[in-house]
Parts: structure tokens; sequence; C-alpha cells
């Protein structure tokens, strides 16, 4: 294992922890607010990472770019129109990872002007600087990509993942329950597929092409050129 994997794969840690708390606590937040008090009293209201993490989803999450954590619970009967803010409660979790990785991009372009400006002011800056702005840039990036890999992944239609829920909305809720009958195979279909790379190339393809929209709009911006 080479240095700088390993480096990545450190740094990568406490950036799947922060995206995959936000999403949880997004739904719950969410779910709260349109009357569900299900997540707050059970306690997964909270940012306490231990409190939301799913061993295999952030497993999958650090070495593979994509993964999940421990739902929160939610119970439907609360909400005055179940369908629509299932699918709101749904939408909360991905929608707070892509304003992350917004933020992470930002914070990015931040970093790397700052670190430009103390390069050309400092004629010789110590290695130790260059290193600690290096694994910020890097630490920045990767919360920046894997909020957007995160987000993209849990809209995928299929449960257990968020996009499922919203389907709700759409299909006959005599089909959409049917379907969700067998989301314990589903799901474990879902882990093959992932073992196997299906939704990596897509998945890739898709964040690169969303990433790189993000960081040519602040490419605009005179102090990010």
């Amino acid at each position: 294992m080479s240095t700088q994997y390993l480096v990545e794969i450190l740094l990568s840690i406490p950036a799947v922890l922060i995206a995959l708390t936000v999403h949880e606590y997004a739904h719950g937040f969410s779910a709260w607010k349109l009357g569900d008090p299900t997540a707050r009293n059970l306690g997964r209201l909270t940012l306490n990472p231990l409190r939301h993490l799913d061993p295999i989803g952030i497993v999958c999450m650090v070495f593979f770019r994509f993964g999940w954590a421990k739902p929160v619970p939610i119970n439907t009967r609360y909400f005055r129109h179940p369908r629509r803010d299932m699918a709101i409660t749904a939408l909360a979790g991905p929608l707070a990872n892509f304003v992350m990785a917004f933020f992470g991009a930002f914070f990015y372009c931040c970093a790397r002007a700052v670190f430009s400006a103390i390069l050309h002011a400092i004629d010789s800056p110590s290695e130790t600087l260059v290193t600690v702005f290096l694994y910020l840039l890097q630490f920045l990036y990767l919360f920046h990509y894997l909020n957007l890999t995160l987000g993209l992944f849990n809209c995928i239609p299929i449960p257990p993942l968020d996009g499922s829920r919203v389907l709700l909305v759409f299909l006959p809720p005599r089909l959409y329950f049917g379907v969700m009958k067998y989301e314990r195979y589903i799901s474990f279909a879902l882990l093959i597929l992932l073992y196997l790379g299906v939704f990596s190339g897509l998945l890739s393809g898709l964040s690169n092409t969303l990433s790189d929209l993000i960081f040519s709009l602040f490419r605009l911006i005179p102090c990010f050129k």
C-alpha cells in the first residue's frame, strides 16, 4: 500500500463521517419538521456520528466512494400528506450532501487561493507548511467529491436508497408497496452489484461531470482563477 493511498484513506474517514452523519440528520430533521418525532424520540436527531453509522456502509464509502448509514426511522402516519412528505424527507439527505459538496468546493478554492498567495509572499516556505496545505486541499476535495457521490448514489430509485422512497409519489401505492415487500432481497442484490462495480462507471461519470460544473462556476470568480 503506497503512502499516498494510505493518506487518502485516512483523510477520507472524517469526510465520510461528516457526510453520512449530516445526510441522516437531514432526514430526521425534515421528518420532525413535517410532524414525525420518531427520530428525535429515539435519539437519532443528532450530529453524533456514532448514532448513525453502519459498519459496512462506511467501509464502502471509504473504499468505493459510495455507501450508506443506518437509516433514520420514519413513521409516515405522523405526516399530513404521507406521500409528499415521505418524498421530501427522502430527498433531504441527498440535498444536504449536494449542499456540502458545493461548500466543499468553495472552501477548496479559498484554500488554494490563500496557499497560492502565501507561496508568492514567502520566498522559501517550510516543507511542513506546504505539506499541511496540500493535505488540507486534499481533504477539502475528498469532502466535496464524497458528498457528490453519496448524494448521487442515494438518488438511485432502488431500495433501500432514498430515490426509492420518492417513487411513492409517482407509482400507485399498491405497486409501490408490492415492490417494497422485497426490499431485503433487493438490498442484498444491490450489495452484489456494488461489489461487481456495476454502478462505479455511472456514478464516477456523473460525479466528475457535476464536480467539473461546480468548479467551473467558481472559476468565474476572479480570485479563484
